[in-house]
């Protein structure tokens, strides 16, 4: 896959089916759209072409929201390479860029530099100053310019079209399993193993600390989690807490901390990238130590248990 950061590396090609967004999340119904984009491509003997943002344009026309992100700007790129897109161009979303009517960008974006056949977008989609380029309004500039426009209809999972703010909001809840509905795939963050209290090796469940790796990565609500790791080639299963460790009461800020499962090694700097399977339930203040260790035998009983039907 190419991947382009500036126009003018671009070479223009007539013969190119292309569709925008940004594409947080990559969600099934952005996995849609790019499928039907790839299958156009190759019917037409064309390019196909995927422009995006970064950073996402939501972080610059509004400046007192502080958007977090369903995926990084590499983990999106590393999602639509795999699925087949031949070319990515990233533009940089600046407040001068976003001031760009649909006609603007339509001419002097698409038509002028990279050329166009037919622009593929999703049901809901609007592009330009005030998002003024609906469905309409860029069937009027395919007119204008000679490309065609194709919409791809809302994906819906239990008839509720899904959305990246629709999946924000199921993390916000904790709501794993419907987070893994709207995706497709389990959600997922990276980051390196750091220094923590080191107090669960006293516990007989001793953990590793992550710090994630983007500070704009959205981090799923305070609770415990089944997870699966990923450590270079190596895969392991493990029990996620996020939370404040409020039976210690020792921190103010949010620990993430696994415990890995059969796995006893120094790994203090690597990078893991933890898949969020399940909530195995909230976070929660202990009595006495014993108390924690009774509930982490328990959690670990019925993590075992899903792995194995996970396996089987």
């Amino acid at each position: 896959m190419n991947i382009f950061y500036d126009i003018n590396e671009v070479n223009k090609e007539e013969s190119t089916v292309l569709t925008i967004g940004t594409f947080d999340g990559f969600h099934k119904g952005h996995q849609q759209i790019v499928d039907h984009l790839v299958i156009e491509a190759k019917k037409s003997n064309a390019r196909s072409f995927l422009i995006t943002f970064e950073p996402h344009p939501r972080s610059v026309l509004s400046k007192d929201f502080d958007l977090k992100l369903l995926t990084t700007l590499q983990e999106k790129l590393d999602l639509i390479e795999k699925s087949g897109v031949d070319n990515v161009l990233v533009i940089n979303f600046t407040p001068e860029f976003s001031r760009m009517t649909s006609d603007e960008f339509i001419q002097q974006i698409i038509v002028d530099k990279i050329g166009i056949k037919e622009l593929v977008i999703g049901y809901d989609h609007r592009i330009g100053r005030d998002r003024g380029g609906d469905e309409n309004k860029l069937r009027e500039l395919g007119d204008t310019f000679g490309f065609m426009v194709t919409p791809v209809y809302a994906v819906k999972v239990d008839q509720d079209a899904i959305s990246s703010t629709k999946i924000r909001h199921a993390l916000v809840d904790g709501d794993i399993e419907r987070t893994n509905k709207y995706l497709g795939r389990n959600y997922s963050f990276s980051g390196s193993v750091v220094k923590g209290a080191m107090r669960g090796r006293t516990l007989g469940f001793p953990t590793v600390n992550i710090a994630v790796n983007n500070k704009h990565k959205m981090i799923p609500a305070r609770g415990v989690y089944l997870v699966k790791l990923f450590l270079n080639s190596e895969s392991f299963y493990g029990i996620m807490n996020i939370g404040m460790r409020p039976t210690f009461g020792d921190t103010v800020e949010l620990v993430i901390e696994v415990y890995i499962f059969n796995f006893n090694r120094d790994v203090y700097g690597e990078n893991l990238t933890v898949e969020v399977i399940k909530k195995l339930r909230e976070e929660k203040k202990f009595d006495s130590k014993d108390a924690l260790v009774e509930q982490l035998e328990t959690d670990k009983k019925k993590a075992l248990e899903i792995v194995n039907y996970l396996n089987n």
